[in-house]
């Protein structure tokens, strides 16, 4: 009896170990796709589509040469409409006027640190400015016509000569046209820029302005 009884434990030992050993087969079998890390396949095929090659792709093709140009022509755009809207605080009779040039310059300056911040960090050049407040703007078109709405030097040495009713009337003039400029600027932008945040400042320019021209056409008594 004791021999057989050893030759059954020797057979059902065999038998636990072959099945043993076709669980661990299996499971090698399943997790042959997983990742070192733990990650299924395809978890591992989605990280390396958001690896580092796949996003320098998405940073290059974030922007195109429209939005270079809107951001580098906006600035000097802007700087200037800031540059009258200073003028108004000292020559404004009007107090909606002055109220108006502070609007524009608390809406115009954070933009202007805005668009400087895209284009350093596009590696784009940001327009110098001028300290008199009326620049050289590069965006000039050197057959001598400017960007759309930009006054002058002489329209801007004309302002700073007004005050009172004088000026107030000359501001509105020159700031619709300024305006007006900036709106033309910001469609294109809107309707040929990639980059998201651009065009989303656009369409709020082209808003924005919009009704303050309406504002200052109320003004002016049209």
């Amino acid at each position: 009896m004791a021999p057989r009884r050893s030759v059954l434990r020797r057979t059902v030992a065999l038998a636990s170990a072959a099945t043993a050993a076709v669980v661990l087969a299996a499971c090698g079998s399943s997790d042959s796709s997983s990742s070192p890390s733990g990650h299924t396949g395809h978890d591992a095929g989605a990280m390396s589509t958001a690896g580092p090659s796949g996003t320098a792709s998405a940073a290059q093709g974030s922007r195109n040469a429209q939005d270079v140009s809107f951001a580098q022509g906006m600035i000097p755009h802007h700087r200037q409409a800031v540059a009258m809207a200073d003028l108004a605080s000292s020559r404004a009779k009007s107090q909606q006027v002055k109220d108006l040039a502070a609007k524009i310059k608390q809406a115009q300056d954070p933009e202007i640190n805005t668009l400087s911040g895209w284009l350093k960090a596009w590696d784009a050049k940001v327009p110098d400015a001028d300290t008199s407040g009326m620049e050289s703007m590069p965006g000039m078109d050197h057959s001598g016509s400017s960007m759309p709405g930009m006054m002058s030097n002489d329209d801007m040495g004309k302002l700073k000569g007004l005050s009172g009713d004088a000026f107030d009337k000359a501001f509105l003039q020159m700031m619709i046209r300024h305006h007006e400029g900036a709106i033309a600027m910001a469609k294109t932008e809107r309707d040929k820029g990639a980059y998201g945040p651009a065009m989303t400042m656009a369409k709020s320019i082209v808003t924005s302005q919009s009704s303050e021209i309406t504002g200052m056409d109320e003004m002016l008594g049209k």
